[in-house]
């Protein structure tokens, strides 16, 4: 679905995960979760965050109404379970677009305006509070890409411009260049995600001509390379069944904590743990908010939050936190 034919409507993000296995202590009643502080911005759906020194910032997206994008930007202390504005993002108000922490920077670009896709990009000076314009994307104009952050470098990938791409780009935020570095193995696609772990970088799924695509690739910076992970239709084990199809879901989310990723909301509220040493998946208590698509998530010292998204017009403002290691209390 694109945003461009149904105004205020979420872009589709199909994720489909790899290597999956079921345990009798990995059950859909492993992990809690738990409503925190709510967003203070406006509800709003496609947003972006990212995440410096333990400080987690959220903005931009879309309201739910009209064709107007937003533009406001807070940060959340999870200390202090409290929220505070900062300055409004330096662009063009937009959704769908991507950010990614590097250098102790903040980094926003592409997107949608309501118009036009875009391919422009901004750094966040947390100390100063202010944005400046970098260079432009070293791609094109986009929407639905993934992207993350690793020490000095920031990283762009996959997305839509009329055409489902898979190149991939390197931001140095020293030099302040973009640099066009090998694209990632496997389909083009758009609407995947992204995370990180132990200095490598991770994008799942996504979609390419309306299919889904099943797989995972791990990108290693300091050798500038990819390794495909284990894909899900590798599953063999006949007590797992066919729950595997239950990770298929659309506008995802993932985060990383204690050196576990985390996939659930969507087109399905169930949560799934990714192992990265034995590289499979189990599943996890499903997240206990209202079902949604275009949701945020982050990890601020070693804890995982979720917040903002959508279900069809209603627009989410609420913050959860999960607990992994807690047993599921539908009562907290």
């Amino acid at each position: 679905m694109n945003l461009k034919k149904l105004m205020g409507a979420v872009l589709i993000c199909t994720v489909l995960l790899s290597g999956c296995t079921k345990s009798d202590d990995d059950t859909e009643e492993s992990g809690n979760w738990v409503k925190s502080s709510e967003f203070e911005g406006v509800a709003r759906t496609e947003a972006v965050s990212f995440v410096i020194n333990d400080i987690a910032f959220v903005g931009t997206g879309y309201d739910g109404e009209g064709t107007d994008r937003l533009k406001d930007f807070w940060q959340y202390d999870a200390g202090r379970n409290s929220w505070d504005q900062v300055a409004d993002f330096g662009g063009t108000a937009r959704s769908s677009a991507v950010a990614f922490a590097a250098a102790g920077k903040g980094y926003v670009g592409t997107g949608y305006d309501g118009l036009d896709d875009l391919k422009d990009f901004w750094e966040y000076n947390p100390t100063t509070n202010e944005w400046s314009r970098i260079a432009d994307f070293g791609g094109s104009e986009r929407i639905n890409a993934v992207a993350f952050g690793i020490d000095n470098n920031g990283y762009v990938s996959t997305g839509y411009d009329g055409n489902y791409l898979k190149d991939f780009w390197q931001y140095n935020a020293t030099s302040g260049t973009w640099s066009k570095l090998a694209s990632m193995p496997g389909s083009k696609r758009d609407q995947a995600v992204a995370f990180v772990y132990n200095n490598k970088g991770y994008i799942v799924g996504g979609s390419n001509n309306g299919q889904t695509v099943n797989d995972i690739w791990e990108f290693d910076p300091t050798e500038s390379s990819w390794t495909e992970k284990r894909k899900i239709s590798n599953v063999s084990d006949d007590s797992y069944d066919d729950d595997y199809d239950d990770i298929v879901r659309s506008n995802a989310i993932g985060f990383v904590m204690g050196g576990k990723a985390y996939i659930t909301t969507g087109s399905s509220s169930t949560a799934w743990e990714y192992d990265f040493t034995n590289d499979l998946w189990s599943e996890k208590s499903g997240f206990e908010g209202s079902s949604r698509a275009g949701a945020v998530a982050f990890s601020v010292n070693s804890r995982g939050f979720i917040t903002t998204g959508n279900s069809g017009t209603t627009v989410f403002d609420d913050l959860w936190e999960f607990k992994p290691l807690e047993t599921l209390d539908e009562d907290d």
